[in-house]
């Protein structure tokens, strides 16, 4: 069980570390990951920061480099080919919301001590991954950022732990809500966790 919660929070942890706006990345991925991440470490392990101040000041560094628009259409799948761009700013927001919310609080627990081993790069084109093995007490979970390139620039659409993709495990649960009930029912769904998520954190 705690090895859960651990892995949860590291989950926790690189999504509040990536999660923003789409924003370029100067540089070889592995050098702009390791800059970034451990500049939001820095924060999260300064006493002088603490609750929405330090969040915020994560997110002040990371934001312009995750392309979070990427990672909610690929999350979505084909339903997102149906959509109007209303309704895709619509989910792009909702989807944002629900992920800050799901996991802010576990950052604030779980954030100290946490070191990051950079073990390799993989190139392919326009894209590239990042892996890193995140250590913590005694555990070591593996966990790799996926990049995209657009126009000369780097930004991440997908993190991988233990081997299990973010976007893929989202994608599984959306398509199965949108099967059974339709994309209205979904967007329901996810507006009520997040109004419930924010109600108790």
């Amino acid at each position: 069980m705690i090895g859960l919660l651990i892995r949860s929070a590291i989950f926790g942890l690189t999504l509040q570390l990536l999660v923003g706006a789409a924003g370029a990345w100067a540089g070889p991925p592995t050098d702009i990951a390791r800059q970034v991440i451990e500049k939001a470490l820095d924060i999260l392990n300064n006493p002088a920061y603490q609750g929405e101040e330090r969040r915020q000041k994560v997110k002040d560094i990371v934001d312009p480099y995750f392309d979070y628009q990427e990672m909610a259409k690929r999350s979505l799948g084909p339903a997102w080919g149906k959509l109007n761009a209303g309704q895709r700013h619509e989910f792009v927001a909702l989807f944002s919301q629900l992920l800050e919310a799901s996991y802010s609080d576990k950052i604030e627990k779980y954030a100290q001590r946490v070191k990051i081993d950079y073990t390799g790069e993989i190139l392919s084109g326009d894209y590239a991954e990042v892996r890193t093995v995140v250590v913590k007490a005694n555990d070591r979970i593996p966990l790799n950022y996926r990049l995209l390139q657009k126009g000369g620039t780097w930004m991440v659409y997908d993190v991988v732990i233990e081997g299990v993709s973010l976007v893929s495990n989202y994608r599984s649960q959306f398509s199965r809500i949108i099967h059974e009930s339709g994309y209205a029912e979904l967007v329901k769904r996810l507006q009520t966790k997040v109004s419930e998520l924010t109600r108790t954190g």
